[in-house]
Order: C-alpha cells, then sequence, then structure tokens
C-alpha cells in the first residue's frame, strides 16, 4: 500500500477504528486474561495499556539471556585461602571418622548450599588401621556431593574433587584443605555461569591410608565410583582430583600412567590460562585413582613435597596464595567452554 493515496487513508481509519472498538471492552471479558498488574485496578480502562501484538510461535516471551561463561579471572583467591584457614587453622585434624571431620563436611555442605548447589552426604564406611603410625578406629564417614540444581546425573559431566580428610596428627592445611579450599572457589566461580559441562563437586571422605595396601585409602572416592550407576559411568567425562595443591611456583599434573587425555587437556588448560606446569607421570597417590582403576577417565592436580607432610607442621602458614590462586585458574580454563 504507498502512503498518501485514499485507498491508505481509508483503510487506516478502517484499522484505528477497529482498535478504538476493542478498547472499549473491559479485560474481564477475554476467558483467561491475567489478573490486573500493580497499578492496574479492574476499572481501569484498556486504552491506559499498552496493545502487544500476539508472540510468534519462534519468539518465546519469557527468553532468559544465557549465563556468562565461566572464566579463569572469575576465581577468588580469597575463598581458598579463608577456607584452608577455618579447616586447618580452626577445626585442625579431621580423621575421616571423627567429630572434626563430621564438623568440617557440615561446614563444607553449607557453603555448598549458600552458593546454590543440591547437596548430598553419601555414607563411607571405614575399617579400623593405622595411620600414618597412629592406630584409628573404625567407623563411618561421609562424602559430601555438590550438583547444579535440576542435573542429570545420567547427561555428559564432569567430576572435581578434593579430599577433606587428614591424617590423625596433622592440621592438613596444605593435606589437604588446600584442595578443598580451591574446590569451594572453584563452586563460587562456576555458580550461575556456563561451562562446558556440568560440574559436580565433592570433598571426599577417607583418602588417607589406614594400612599399607592399595585398597587401605581412597575409600570415599572408591564408594563414590561403586555407587555410580551404569549410565552415570556412561556419562563421565573426566574426573580431577585436586590433593596438595597450595605448595610451590609450578603446578603438577598428574596422570596414572604414562599418557593420559585427561592430563593433556590440563595441560593445555594452563597454557591457556597462563599458568606454569610440571607434568608428572605413574601419579596414583589420590582419588582420581579409584577412577581410573575401574576404567573412568581422572588425573590429578598437585603433589609437590613439602617438609610439614602428614605432621603437625602442616598449619596454613605453609600454604600460598598464590599457588591457590594458579590451580584454580587451570580447573576454571579446564571447566571453559571453548
Amino acid at each position: 500500500m504507498e502512503p498518501g493515496t485514499g485507498r491508505g487513508r481509508g483503510a487506516l481509519a478502517a484499522v484505528l477504528a477497529a482498535l478504538v472498538l476493542a478498547a472499549g471492552c473491559s479485560a474481564g471479558d477475554e476467558v483467561g486474561s491475567p489478573e490486573p498488574g500493580p497499578g492496574e485496578g479492574s476499572g481501569a480502562a484498556a486504552t491506559d495499556r499498552p496493545v502487544d501484538p500476539p508472540a510468534s510461535a519462534g519468539t518465546p516471551t519469557d527468553a532468559r539471556p544465557e549465563p556468562v561463561a565461566v572464566s579463569p579471572d572469575d576465581l577468588d583467591r580469597a575463598t581458598a585461602v579463608g577456607a584452608v584457614r577455618r579447616l586447618a587453622g580452626r577445626i585442625g585434624p579431621r580423621e575421616a571418622t571423627g567429630a572434626s571431620y563430621a564438623r568440617a563436611a557440615r561446614w563444607v555442605g553449607g557453603e555448598m548450599r549458600r552458593l546454590g548447589y543440591d547437596v548430598t552426604r553419601q555414607r563411607v564406611e571405614v575399617p579400623a588401621g593405622v595411620s600414618w603410625g597412629v592406630p584409628v578406629a573404625g567407623g563411618s564417614s561421609v562424602n559430601v556431593v555438590a550438583r547444579p540444581p535440576g542435573m542429570d546425573p545420567a547427561a555428559p559431566h564432569l567430576v572435581v574433587g578434593a579430599h577433606l580428610d587428614t591424617v590423625p596428627q596433622a592440621p592438613g592445611a596444605e593435606d589437604n584443605a588446600s584442595g578443598v579450599g580451591v574446590l569451594l572457589a572453584v563452586a563460587e566461580a562456576v555458580a550461575g555461569r556456563r561451562t562446558r559441562l556440568p560440574v559436580v563437586l565433592v570433598a571426599f571422605g577417607a583418602e588417607e591410608p589406614r594400612g599399607p595396601s592399595d585398597d587401605d585409602h581412597h575409600y570415599g572416592s572408591r564408594r563414590y565410583v561403586a555407587a555410580m550407576t551404569p549410565a552415570e559411568r556412561r556419562a563421565l567425562r573426566a574426573m580431577v582430583s585436586l590433593d596438595r595443591v597450595g605448595v610451590g611456583d609450578r603446578v603438577p599434573i598428574g596422570s596414572a600412567g604414562a599418557t593420559d587425555p585427561v592430563q593433556r587437556s590440563l595441560l593445555a588448560a594452563a597454557r591457556r590460562a597462563g599458568v606454569p606446569t610440571l607434568a608428572d607421570a605413574e601419579q596414583r597417590s589420590s582419588d582420581h585413582w579409584s577412577f581410573v582403576r575401574d576404567g573412568l577417565p581422572a588425573a590429578r592436580l598437585g603433589s609437590t613435597p613439602y617438609a610439614g607432610y602428614h605432621s603437625a607442621g602442616d598449619v596454613p602458614g605453609v600454604v600460598s596464595p598464590a599457588q591457590l590462586e594458579r590451580v584454580g585458574r587451570v580447573v576454571l580454563a579446564w571447566l571453559a567452554p571453548r
């Protein structure tokens, strides 16, 4: 229709007349009309509200913006440092079946809930034994498992974990409040942001040894793996264990064998984050080994030697905030979409 013609003016007048007629009808005459909003009394004239055209089938009316992708810069190292100070400085030694461990598990679970995760506790039965020269009683421990709300565990996902327990004589700042601190900082950074796959975050119980054999430690992570359904096992794309991650100026990235795709992906993530690394082969002394020995893909961050290992000297001052930040940046670069 050309503007300015008599036909155009006549058609326009007809449309306007129809609109005025429609405006004279009350909102209550429509079946299923919405309740009046704030400031819209039942007697408000329809002409006081804008008339919106109906949404097309391909245009959702309640579309939400896509979450921002997570990046290494989202890490707040103060969260990791604060967790180390609380766990090793205030709570202290956290033998897997003791009251201090239970207190630590409650705190970690509460922090995860505060960040919006769905949190469950997985019971872990632990035998009596000798842990680094100290007799320990049998009993139960727990894994604290945090999942994004509404996550389908049978859909492709990643797992990041850190053990929460210590040997009986150690406050466990580096081993392993450092790993739990980075876990919480990662949880904080990821909450509400987009990752390449959904991420399950686990604080494992009873990692520390209670005897000399391969079956005398890693009880919590072995329990987690044993409880996975066949669908969950197929859905797991990779697991990373954060264990002793607060000492040194390079990030050790360990595999359980000579070559490992998870290790390679972590090394690539570290390069993207600008973090110096050290590749460490044949690394089996952490919770990732429970996954690998059962045929699931996993690797470890951490393991730099230090003087206070498994002793009363493993205090918060041992841990480097800068190293915690480096490790957290590697994890976030690994989780970020590409």
